[in-house]
């Protein structure tokens, strides 16, 4: 079995984990994700480190459809985290005791499995973590 990306275009496993923007061609503005108008868009590897922006927890299981998921489900955080000189990115807040998340934390970008698709493979979703120096 293998692992594939939850979305095509959204991030790159290797060499390290980096989320995939778009630039626009015209003003710069930088926007995640890449949108498809190649004409207007450019693809541009956005900043592995941030700060949290803002966060929730996430306390019951989303109806499926839409939501694909474990069944087992545990509450988890769920955040906005600043990227220096880019955007800001919805993100999933891996590793971490809710009661420590603070705004203004440094994170860092992960890859966390997410599901098994009917296949047997592991189906990859980008996550933060807080900043691990060293």
């Amino acid at each position: 079995m293998s692992a594939t990306a939850i979305a095509d275009g959204l991030f790159r496993a290797l060499p390290e984990p980096t989320l995939i923007g778009g630039r626009n061609r015209e003003t710069g503005r930088i926007v995640f994700p890449c949108p498809a108008d190649r004409d207007r868009w450019e693809a541009v590897d956005l900043p592995r480190r941030g700060t949290l922006w803002s966060w929730t927890v996430q306390r019951y299981r989303p109806k499926t459809p839409p939501y694909v998921g474990p069944e087992d489900f545990a509450p988890f955080a769920l955040g906005y985290v600043e990227l220096p000189g880019a955007t800001i990115v919805e993100s999933r807040l891996v590793d971490v005791n809710f009661d420590a998340l603070k705004i203004g934390m440094e994170m860092q970008i992960t890859l966390v499995p997410f599901a098994t698709d009917d296949q047997g493979n592991t189906i990859m979703l980008y996550a933060f973590t807080p900043l691990q120096e060293g």
